[in-house]
């Protein structure tokens, strides 16, 4: 059970990273010309994601206290507390990841919003969404390849959240679109804006992963793949990652210019918007599913030679 409860924590706390990063920089670049500052739901949306982290953060120190513990009252012991902060690398990640998250949270709470406020607010989601990796398989590397696994799975974990981020935002703008000449605008403006951006996080994604998969996996246990819990949710992740690769290709060469051309045919715009909407929200699905199998990822060991050997 307490192994559930490490998984669910891990989830909601690359939820929230990603929008911590992903949004406030989609406002900067992807709505360059008010920057997010006339519209009240992107405050509201990082207070919540900054407070999510926050505070998961510092329930998944107790819990993985516990688990190492054996026990929640262990877990909850001072002594037990104070080795894990001390005494492993997993106590100051989540010690620096609550409280960077909780910087953020009283700065979007006491200070009214401007470019300076979301690029704070991006500073902070650098921070958490490097600290993964620091904890993760590819800080555990040895060796030469220390740095490099881990400078890929910082970036792997910078161009998800860059995407993921702005992937939230394009969804809230779209589902509660109303029409008018303004509002068009800005939703195709925040599309066109994405397209390149998002390319960029797409190349990050796919050099940073075959990197991370050279050292996790590796040419000769690639058979592991099918035949190791950690192979089958890496090859799961591949899949999810092929199919929202799909769906984006299509909102950028079909229908944001599909939107673009019908913004002066309001029949044509709607029609475009039905199915700009549904796609985003299949892509978000796909989104949530591998954010899933990451988090459960985080729990397994990767691929081995043992494995290979069994």
């Amino acid at each position: 059970m307490l192994d559930v409860w490490v998984i669910l924590l891990r989830l909601v706390q690359y939820a929230g990273a990603v929008v911590l990063l992903g949004a406030p920089l989609f406002l900067l670049y992807g709505l360059r010309e008010a920057n997010g500052l006339t519209l009240g739901w992107p405050r509201r949306l990082l207070i919540f994601a900054s407070a999510m982290v926050a505070v998961s953060a510092g329930a998944a120190l107790v819990a993985q206290t516990a688990v190492m513990a054996g026990s929640i009252s262990e877990g909850l012991k001072p002594s037990s507390l104070g080795f894990m902060i001390t005494g492993t690398s997993l106590g100051p990640a989540f010690l620096i990841r609550s409280g960077v998250a909780a910087l953020a949270l009283v700065v979007l709470t006491f200070v009214r919003p401007s470019r300076l406020v979301w690029i704070l607010v991006s500073l902070a989601g650098l921070v958490v969404s490097a600290s993964f990796a620091w904890t993760g398989h590819g800080a555990a590397t040895e060796g030469a390849g220390h740095y490099p696994h881990l400078m890929a799975a910082i970036l792997h974990s910078y161009g998800a959240a860059v995407w993921l981020g702005a992937l939230v935002v394009l969804l809230i703008l779209t589902l509660g679109h109303k029409a008018s000449p303004a509002a068009d605008r800005t939703l195709y403006q925040a599309l066109h804006g994405f397209s390149g951006v998002g390319t960029a996080s797409v190349a990050v994604l796919v050099l940073s992963g075959l990197v991370n998969s050279w050292f996790m996996v590796g040419p000769d246990r690639l058979a592991g793949l099918f035949t190791t819990p950690y192979g089958l949710l890496l090859a799961v992740k591949v899949a999810l990652f092929g199919l929202m690769l799909a769906l984006a290709a299509a909102n950028r060469f079909h229908l944001t210019p599909s939107l673009a051309n019908a913004l002066a045919d309001p029949w044509a715009l709607t029609q475009a918007i039905s199915r700009l909407k549904r796609s985003l929200v299949l892509e978000t699905l796909f989104a949530l599913a591998l954010l899933c199998a990451v988090a459960v990822m985080g729990t397994l060991a990767p691929v081995s030679a043992m494995d290979m050997a069994m």
